[in-house]
């Protein structure tokens, strides 16, 4: 991978590994939709130049042009910042867990067991951090109510809307990383009716992209949007108050009555 290379040549001896992350790392992977997702871990204490070195590598490696540069996605920190002893960086919680878990090793030493696993809390309160922000926009909210528009929505947008929900639902109520196969197959298990066959097109349609002319795609869209969004904001909201997070908690009760 060539951002690794990069990386070799920004940071030296100071690169203690990077590793491969998400799909790439634990499978799943989809040309049509998945992110490169790389973890870069450094020595500390980090430098504050370090967040602007991340910015250039990321910057070179997609005016490269090479096939998917533009999904490279970054995470990186240091020992100490992973531990919570130290500050910076860039690694939520999710992703550390799958660093944990799952980092395939593409440069340096594996420094995997001397991370922390976070708590599930940590876990679910950073997924629903990361879904208010990006889900509950006035853009994605008018995508939600109206299918037909969601459907000519391109196939990464439209299958990380459907399955986000999925795969957070999965992680809270597991403490697992929600990987798509395993997400929908649990999600099925446990859900029936219009939500349930949602998340199933959905993981179809990472590999299987839709044709949004396809009436079926909408009907699917229709049925099981709104209703699948329900049980995750239902479920987040309870949870959150449960954790004291009541702000968070009363996020997520206005972010259900827009969807109303």
């Amino acid at each position: 991978m060539h951002a690794v290379e990069l990386a070799r040549t920004v940071w030296g001896q100071r690169l203690v590994a990077a590793y491969a992350l998400g799909s790439l790392a634990h499978g799943g992977f989809s040309v049509y939709v998945s992110d490169l997702d790389l973890g870069l871990l450094l020595t500390d204490p980090l430098d504050e130049g370090d967040a602007k070195a991340v910015d250039r590598l990321l910057t070179e490696v997609r005016a490269g042009g090479a096939p998917l540069a533009e999904r490279l996605s970054v995470y990186w920190g240091s020992l100490g910042t992973l531990a919570g002893i130290a500050s910076g960086g860039r690694f939520p919680p999710l992703d550390l867990l799958d660093l944990k878990q799952f980092g395939r090793l593409l440069a340096g030493r594996d420094v995997r067991s001397q991370l922390r696993s976070p708590t599930l809390r940590e876990l679910v309160v950073s997924g629903a951090r990361f879904a208010l922000k990006h889900l509950s926009t006035p853009a994605v909210t008018a995508q939600l109510r109206n299918p037909v528009e969601f459907a000519n929505a391109n196939t990464k947008t439209l299958t990380k809307l459907v399955l986000y929900p999925v795969r957070f639902l999965f992680t809270a109520r597991t403490g697992q990383i929600g990987m798509n196969n395993q997400a929908v197959e649990y999600f099925v298990t446990v859900e029936t009716g219009p939500a349930a066959d949602l998340a199933r097109k959905g993981l179809e349609w990472r590999f299987e992209p839709l044709d949004p002319r396809d009436r079926r795609v909408v009907a699917v869209l229709e049925s099981g949007l709104l209703p699948l969004y329900r049980i995750f904001l239902d479920d987040y909201e309870r949870r959150l108050r449960e954790y004291g997070e009541l702000d968070l908690a009363q996020a997520y009760g206005e972010w259900r009555q827009c969807l109303e």
